[in-house]
């Protein structure tokens, strides 16, 4: 049997070690009594008696009261509930990605909104284009001066907006908007017209256009992009490209549950 853990930065990484473990055991089992999670987890039976009330507490387990045994708790449907819906936004955008990226020869790019910055989650690259993008997938961006980022934050609370950009966001560019006042104007006319650009404001030479993805209760959980070189994505172009990729995200928040007649637009 392992001893009890000890104190420190160890004892905590052995800690979430070992409550993981009991989720995996209820996970295969379905229920087990806590003297068959110690056995399991090699340690006395109070540890495996103060990791399942942690687990408890957070509703991650559940007490089968007539057996006294535990099983999983809804806490672990709703955390499950998130992944499924962020990698039904994968699925269901896959091939509308794949056919903008083809139709219009750049890349696109689905993100989402990770605490105050923008994650991306794929990327299809066109084949149609000598000039191949950086492959952003994993990878965090911030939200004033990207397409991506503007599409996913326009239609927040302006407090929220400003608690994510701030007064006097950073300056990556020379073209990178640094004063909220006129971001927020920007979020109105991107909010009127349904589609974000950018154009050189991360990245000298680079432009991007992004429209957001509705989920079924009409808030913004993705934005897809089209990315280029700034000398290829512009004027007309950049319009016809924004357009593209707003018909596009709307045709995907359509499959995934959103009724524009239903929350009126």
């Amino acid at each position: 049997m392992r001893n009890d853990v000890s104190n420190g930065g160890a004892s905590a990484v052995q800690s979430v070690d070992r409550a993981l473990t009991v989720l995996e055991i209820l996970a295969r089992s379905g229920e087990y009594g806590v003297t068959e999670i110690a056995v399991e987890l090699g340690v006395h039976k109070s540890t495996a008696f103060r990791l399942v009330s942690a687990l408890e507490s957070r509703g991650m387990v559940e007490q089968v009261a007539e057996r006294g045994k535990y099983r999983l708790g809804y806490g672990v449907l709703r955390l499950a509930g998130v992944a499924s819906a962020r990698l039904d936004v994968i699925r269901v955008s896959r091939p509308f990605a794949e056919q903008l990226a083809g139709d219009l020869g750049e890349t696109v790019n689905l993100t989402v909104l990770w605490q105050n910055e923008a994650l991306y989650v794929d990327q299809v690259a066109s084949t149609n284009s000598a000039l191949q993008m950086h492959n952003w997938v994993g990878q965090h961006i911030p939200v004033h001066c990207t397409a991506n980022g503007k599409a996913l934050i326009s239609w927040l609370p302006r407090a929220t907006q400003f608690q994510m950009v701030g007064a006097s966001p950073q300056r990556f560019t020379s073209q990178t908007i640094t004063a909220f006042d006129q971001l927020e104007r920007q979020f109105a006319a991107i909010r009127q017209r349904g589609w974000a650009e950018a154009v050189e404001e991360l990245e000298d030479g680079l432009a991007a256009v992004a429209a957001p993805i509705w989920d079924r209760n009409a808030g913004v959980c993705a934005a897809l992009s089209l990315s280029g070189p700034a000398f290829r994505l512009n004027g007309d172009r950049l319009t016809a490209a924004g357009e593209a990729v707003q018909a596009a995200s709307m045709a995907i928040s359509q499959r995934l549950g959103y009724n524009l007649e239903v929350v009126g637009g």
